[in-house]
């Protein structure tokens, strides 16, 4: 497996996002914020469900051009995605769906590592309308990681997964992203999970959302002691608190 990611660092700057809503009122969701993350490592945005956490996936993946601000990508700007549902083509198998993301002209790359990683060596030749959600979210990610991205960003893929599969998930998460040191963005509304993946936390405040608070992390990413995340999440809860009582 080829290593990933660039020098450069992923830089976003995201002076206004705004709709309409259904009723035509403009509603403000991001204004002023201003996040990097260096080359090779793992950020996670942490905020309350609803305060824009995908809106800047969205903008951070170029899908939401609609805003006031700017983006800098690592590299060649090459994107890998991993939603919270998998968005697998139904009519096509397992390995077709990971093939698709393959670089032009190396369709017939080898992904026996890649796929050995993530526990899908035995379930090429299905089709997703046979596969457990597990086993699609790994097919997601599998092929997110295929087209060698030069950044990476990923929207609560854990959700809705038992504890156990969701354990075995994150885990290979961590290996994959720090054997190819892939710059990666990571999109969740549970802390115990963003602190025991990351190596930088930005805290979100409500909409409209801005980063109110950044934290790098210990080493040992995946591998952090339950007393250091639960100390680290007593501290950006009081961190919270304060904001809002302030």
């Amino acid at each position: 497996m080829q290593t990933a990611g660039d020098a450069a660092p992923l830089e976003l700057c995201i002076e206004s996002k705004t709709y309409l809503s259904a009723d035509g009122t403009p509603v403000e969701v991001v204004r002023g914020l201003k996040l990097r993350l260096e080359a090779g490592s793992f950020g996670a945005l942490i905020g309350p469900s609803g305060c824009g956490k995908t809106t800047i996936l969205r903008i951070a993946a170029g899908l939401d051009p609609d805003f006031r601000g700017e983006i800098r990508t690592p590299g060649a700007g090459r994107l890998g995605i991993v939603f919270q549902e998998p968005r697998l083509l139904p009519w096509r198998t397992v390995e077709q769906n990971i093939r698709l993301a393959l670089p032009a002209g190396d369709s017939a790359a080898d992904l026996t590592e890649l796929v050995d990683i993530l526990g899908l060596g035995s379930h090429l030749a299905r089709y997703p309308g046979e596969l457990s959600l597990g086993l699609a979210r790994r097919t997601a990610i599998a092929r997110a990681f295929a087209g060698r991205p030069d950044f990476l960003l990923l929207d609560e893929p854990f959700v809705s997964l038992d504890q156990a599969i969701a354990d075995r998930l994150r885990d290979e998460l961590v290996a994959l992203t720090t054997r190819t040191r892939v710059t990666t963005l990571f999109v969740t509304h549970d802390l115990d999970e963003a602190i025991q993946l990351s190596d930088r936390l930005f805290l979100l405040c409500d909409r409209p959302t801005r980063i109110i608070a950044e934290k790098s992390l210990p080493p040992s990413r995946g591998k952090r002691d339950k007393d250091i995340v639960a100390s680290i999440g007593d501290e950006m809860r009081r961190l919270v608190s304060q904001m809002a009582a302030g």
